[in-house]
């Protein structure tokens, strides 16, 4: 007797390492799940691309693992993806080059200082609602009209991850307001909307995207992208958005007085506020909801870190890595690291900052070095939260996700940094699973209490406290003062 069908929606995100689908039951029982790895490009110094084929071939081939077993109905599909990212096309909507990602690439520091003397940094703080930064999408298309004008003469149209997937599956020309919102100085935080003179300035000829919510539907996916995809023609597809704004969705931080902490390659912090706030050491947004406000924060390397530790040891990976690191303790053996190796996005919004390990001795272990990287992080995160609340953030509540709260301290290390208890949801896989949400929300009603409830609240210990006071205080000093060599530094990386 064959199985009864069920109900389901898709999620699908486009990361910076991967892409990563979820088939997720109307009721958010995680059903199936697939990635896909990637690398983007690092076409120079500063410099990381990925070719849009790669988001939509593997779209595609997610799409079709997780519906290949004939036991589920497919209802709708939501979307999101890395970002700010400046993909532009032709008005028939070939893309003229890779995509630029968004702050892990630094290229747009001249046209930063240009738009800025044109404009004015403050006016731009306080119509955007953000400092003009290597994370904004209008100074990367600025340098591609600068440095490749004869390509810009062709552009017509911006997309992002996320609108590049709804356009694919459904045709529609359309963007998120929170991703324009992360476009500055193209979109008005004030008033909602294109802020049409300046966007005239600095991204002449482009034709901007209709805006609409996160959740609402962008369009149905046509006969030509169901066969691409295996998805049914004819079902809703979300609007979609950046992805640790998924992400958030994905665990119900988006309360006034949240703090969302996102574990993965970067570190990402999204504190919901009931009115608008600015800070230069910080970006402000719209939410991906309509009426949410944001301050946020994103560090260049967290994960990416780690990764790159477990490159250098052969025989190294990341649960023997993780069970070294808690041998060593708090403090590392005396170890301090600033992890900005690529750069460095909120609070010193430094590209020219770079990775400092300070204290190694010959007795210092593998477990040292992990455990350092780690702590790293946790002194980023407070060193932002600091920040947050020095310009008007009142967090109440921190909710962690992503693949850095599965089975390892690194929760704990941030917890005992920070003084700040974590919630931990059932299901931290993230911006895929936000996606699905919002898909499920078009076509029924979907709670995340519901769907996704708290399985643990990580504590900070106390005992802890005094030793990593100290060292933040420490971590704090290093970057001042090792910041006039690590910039003399930067340039002879260029060549």
């Amino acid at each position: 007797m064959p199985r009864k069908s069920r109900n389901a929606v898709i999620g699908v995100d486009i990361g910076t390492s991967s892409s990563k689908g979820v088939l997720v039951g109307l009721d958010g029982a995680l059903i199936r799940s697939a990635v896909r790895e990637h690398t983007p490009t690092r076409p120079g110094p500063g410099r990381f691309e990925m070719d849009a084929s790669v988001w939509w071939q593997e779209f595609c081939a997610l799409t079709r693992e997780l519906t290949g077993p004939d036991d589920t109905t497919v209802l709708a599909a939501g979307v999101s993806g890395m970002g700010p990212c400046v993909l532009l096309t032709d008005e028939h909507d070939t893309p003229l080059r890779p995509a630029i990602l968004y702050g892990v690439d630094t290229r747009s520091v001249r046209q930063i200082r240009r738009i800025e003397e044109r404009l004015g940094a403050e006016e731009i703080i306080r119509r955007c609602g953000s400092a003009l930064t290597t994370q904004a999408a209008g100074p990367k298309i600025a340098w591609v009209a600068e440095e490749e004008p004869g390509l810009y003469a062709r552009a017509r149209r911006l997309y992002m991850p996320s609108s590049w997937l709804v356009r694919m599956l459904t045709g529609t020309y359309v963007l998120d307001h929170h991703s324009a919102s992360q476009c500055t100085p193209l979109y008005d935080t004030l008033a909602g909307e294109w802020y049409d003179p300046w966007a005239a300035e600095v991204a002449p000829g482009i034709e901007l995207p209709p805006l609409r919510w996160s959740g609402e539907a962008a369009g149905t996916v046509t006969a030509e992208a169901a066969a691409a995809t295996g998805l049914p023609p004819g079902i809703p597809v979300t609007t979609g958005t950046i992805d640790a704004w998924a992400e958030a969705l994905s665990v119900g931080a988006q309360h006034t007085g949240d703090l969302m902490l996102m574990y993965g390659t970067t570190m990402f912090l999204i504190h919901t506020v009931p009115k608008p706030l600015t800070s230069p050491s910080l970006w402000g947004t719209v939410g991906a909801l309509p009426g949410t406000r944001n301050l946020a924060g994103g560090m260049a390397t967290s994960g990416a870190v780690t990764n790159w530790l477990r490159d250098l040891f052969a025989d190294g990976d990341h649960a023997e890595l993780t069970r070294l690191a808690a041998e060593s303790g708090p403090g590392a053996g005396g170890l301090l690291m600033l992890p900005y190796f690529s750069g460095e996005r909120t609070p010193i919004m430094d590209p020219d900052a770079r990775g400092v390990i300070a204290g190694l001795t010959l007795s210092h272990t593998r477990g040292d070095l992990y455990r350092a990287a780690l702590e790293a992080t946790g002194f980023g995160v407070r060193h932002n939260i600091e920040v947050i609340e020095e310009a008007g953030g009142d967090i109440r509540r921190v909710v962690a996700v992503g693949g850095g709260t599965q089975g390892a301290p690194w929760t704990q290390i941030v917890s005992d940094i920070t003084g700040r208890q974590q919630e931990v949801r059932s299901i931290t896989i993230g911006a895929s699973y936000g996606g699905a949400l919002l898909a499920a929300q078009l076509v029924g009603e979907a709670g995340i209490d519901d769907w996704n409830p708290v399985r643990e609240t990580v504590r900070p210990r106390g005992e802890h406290r005094r030793r990593y006071d100290e060292l933040y205080g420490l971590y704090r000093r290093l970057y001042r003062e090792t910041s006039a060599t690590v910039h003399a530094l930067a340039p002879l990386q260029q060549r």
